[in-house]
């Protein structure tokens, strides 16, 4: 279920990306990385059908709570990059006195 729920994500960011972007939120980054863990998810999924056998999506809470975790983590990475680069200016601004 967590390779469901991170590709449906990376999907998401992308289209939004795709259509809207500006480049202020730098959303490439946070599809970069959702991507990035679809793809590593994907060949652990498929590694592990291969040599274990047993199911190839995994459906139970754990994995969906996996999943959501992951896609938790991620926004808080792609948010503290936004923070400590400030693209639009507007937390680090020097106040004029």
């Amino acid at each position: 279920m967590w390779l469901i729920e991170i590709s449906l994500a990376a999907i998401l960011v992308t289209a939004i990306w795709y259509a809207k972007d500006d480049g202020k939120l730098k959303l490439n980054l946070l599809g970069l990385m959702l991507w990035g863990a679809a793809i590593m998810i994907f060949v652990d999924h498929v590694m592990g059908y291969l040599m274990e056998g047993g199911e190839f999506i995994e459906m139970t809470a754990d994995a969906t709570l996996l999943g959501v975790v992951l896609i938790i983590i991620a926004s808080a990475i792609w948010q503290a990059i936004l923070l400590a680069e400030d693209p639009a200016g507007k937390i680090w601004r020097k106040t004029e006195a």
